[in-house]
């Protein structure tokens, strides 16, 4: 068994706390087109999703790996540095679940990792090669790869299926859901608890409790896959909820076509050891299946948000977590006043949270999001998009005035006479 340290032993139990964080900040990855279409309950959804993630965690290592031994110097990293590194991306996934924007947890660590390891060790203790084609290429191309492949798979299904009865065709493909939804779990456990694993495997290195090169120990892939699990149990409801209804509106047909999608990027990059965001592969099918539909609509301002806490992810936890290194340099007492920021600045946004509950119960409801006008791209997209059958019969009798009533009490002039 590995020898700890007290500082060793804050970091594993700070870089799990980061993995419960990232369960429930990402469980819309999985289940918010499951939820939203009501092809499972809440609840059940992500009980199932926790179970599923944690099944994944055991798939494999390669995410981990990328982690620990590829995206910085290992011999310059101390556990201090680790712990750094886990307080500036606890924070912003907790800011971004209270504002109920899907960001990206893989990012927030790595943008963590980078800044912690620059303030201590400098910028050459980064691999730069590693970041650009393993973290941020991948960044760019997983959202618009699963987001081409949703929406070519669901116009697919809308032709595969035009001919079958609307509501035995929606019962099948809510089926699939449910089978779609579970890959994405079991992806979702395969890739982001790993990045855990890799974490903590790296504060073990660097605090000499195992050799380096080592692939994570079995008692790190247990607990990392089970804070995933109980993270996902608890339900980032107010991420479900954007992910589910603020950026558009999905029938069954979609959620199935744009969870397909989203899994197979994160179950190839998994394989290839790319560190990918889910967060970006999920929204950018997410959005692909609406666009994919006739009259299909996507909320370009609730997407522009999204958008901008993307770009902001990896330089604002960086940028926390080289001001935590910073203090963590003048030794325990540093340490000691970061982790008492960390729990005092955990709190008060879970106190704010209060203010508005979100939960499985209202998940589902519309906060206004849905009266939000459809923008610009969407609007040019449906006026050159022909009307489903049906629709111009409807718009017709609709413009058409109907017959003024008569009143009984009035009285009609007599016919004319007609001439003989």
């Amino acid at each position: 068994m590995e020898s700890f340290s007290l500082i060793l032993a804050i970091v594993v139990v700070t870089a799990l706390a980061f993995d419960f964080t990232n369960g429930f900040h990402d469980t819309a990855n999985a289940m918010a087109t499951t939820i939203s279409t009501g092809a499972l309950k809440p609840k059940v959804a992500v009980a199932m999703s926790a179970v599923l993630n944690l099944v994944g965690a055991f798939l494999s290592v390669e995410v981990a790996n990328t982690i620990s031994k590829g995206l910085v110097d290992e011999s310059g990293i101390r556990p201090e540095v680790i712990f750094a590194a886990l307080v500036g991306a606890i924070l912003w996934n907790l800011l971004t679940w209270l504002v109920g924007l899907p960001s990206s947890s893989s990012h927030a660590l790595m943008g963590g990792l980078i800044g912690a390891t620059v303030a201590s060790a400098g910028i050459g203790a980064v691999h730069g090669d590693v970041l650009v084609t393993k973290v941020l290429i991948p960044a760019i191309a997983a959202p618009l790869v699963a987001g081409i492949a949703a929406m070519f798979a669901t116009r697919l299904t809308y032709r595969l299926g035009r001919k079958t009865e609307a509501n035995a065709s929606a019962k099948g493909y809510r089926a699939g859901q449910i089978a779609s939804a579970g890959l994405v779990s079991l992806a979702h456990g395969t890739n982001d608890a790993q990045k855990t694993m890799g974490i903590i495997t790296l504060a073990l290195v660097a605090g000499g409790a195992v050799a380096p090169d080592s692939d994570p120990p079995l008692w790190v892939i247990l607990s990392a896959g089970a804070a995933i699990a109980m993270g996902t149990y608890l339900g980032g409801w107010r991420i479900i909820r954007t992910m589910g209804k603020g950026l558009t509106d999905l029938q069954p047909q979609q959620g199935f076509a744009a969870q397909t999608s989203a899994a197979t990027v994160i179950l190839a990059s998994s394989h290839l050891g790319f560190s990918l965001s889910t967060t970006h592969s999920v929204s950018g099918s997410v959005m692909g299946a609406g666009l994919g539909r006739k009259g299909g609509v996507v909320r370009w301002s609730t997407a522009t948000r999204m958008f901008v806490a993307w770009g902001l992810t990896l330089p604002a936890a960086a940028l926390v977590a080289a001001l935590a290194e910073w203090v963590c340099g003048f030794g325990d007492l540093g340490t000691a006043l970061v982790a008492v920021f960390l729990i005092a600045s955990s709190a008060a946004i879970w106190k704010i949270s209060r203010r508005e509950v979100v939960d499985h119960t209202n998940v589902n409801d519309h906060d206004g999001a849905d009266q939000e006008p459809a923008g610009v791209v969407t609007a040019a997209m449906a006026a050159v998009t022909p009307p489903p059958a049906g629709a111009v019969t409807e718009n017709l009798s609709a413009t058409i005035p109907a017959p003024a009533p008569t009143d009984p009490t009035t009285p009609t002039a007599p016919p004319a006479a007609t001439a003989v």
